[in-house]
């Protein structure tokens, strides 16, 4: 019997079609990174809000063709050859230089900054380290809300989203803890394609497509 409670769940869970998608993206990129840099590796990495359970079964680090330095709020202590872990701010990467970085790489990220004016630091910001650069998010405009499993949610009032999260099991069928569905009725705001051109004009855009509809972004200049 199909486990629709899996289907749904976070990306973190291998059964989920969240998980499903991060693979077939992560391959694309994995071949735009074959493809751009050829023998010119290791690759250095930035990743922005990076984590060690995405990085650590993948065999495009294991193969040494990359360096990832993972950069969020606060360092981890990380034990994987290749990976490392560093504190910093998606809005300001002024402790670098411009072109640091032989690529920024980011995965639904941009959308938890709150508000538009830090996600267009974010973009310019990764754009002036990276000589290259690969920014993903969820659609807004696809009908299945990705952080809450919930058709349409993004377009009804705050105060309602939270009722439903935190009264009713409709979301991954399980109540939400209160302060955590209002971290993320706070932080999250979903991009469209309009917005992404916008921070990223001259990027190519990457479509997600689930049943005909684009599912997610990614912008890059990899192309």
């Amino acid at each position: 019997m199909m486990d629709f409670k899996a289907l749904l769940a976070s990306s973190d869970n291998p059964n989920s079609l969240g998980n499903k998608f991060r693979k077939q993206r992560f391959q694309y990129f994995e071949n735009l990174i074959e493809k751009n840099f050829e023998k010119n590796f290791p690759v250095r990495i930035l990743d922005i809000g990076g984590m060690e359970h995405f990085w650590k079964d993948q065999a495009l680090l294991h193969s040494g063709k990359v360096e990832v330095v993972m950069l969020n709020l606060s360092a981890e202590k990380v034990q994987i050859k290749g990976l490392s872990s560093m504190a910093g701010n998606a809005t300001d990467l002024s402790q670098f230089a411009n072109g640091s970085f032989d690529l920024v790489f980011s995965n639904s990220v941009i959308e938890h900054l709150y508000t538009w004016e830090n996600q267009q630091k974010m973009a310019k910001e990764a754009i002036r380290v990276g000589k290259k650069y690969f920014v993903q998010t969820p659609n807004r405009h696809f009908f299945m809300e990705a952080h809450y499993a919930l058709p349409f949610v993004q377009y009804l009032p705050k105060n309602l989203t939270y009722f439903l999260l935190t009264n009713t099991k409709l979301s991954r069928g399980s109540k939400w803890d209160p302060k955590d569905a209002q971290q993320y009725l706070d932080e999250i705001r979903l991009l469209s394609e309009r917005e992404m051109k916008m921070l990223f004009p001259a990027a190519t855009m990457y479509k997600e497509k689930f049943m005909g509809m684009v599912k997610s972004y990614s912008a890059h200049n990899m192309s």
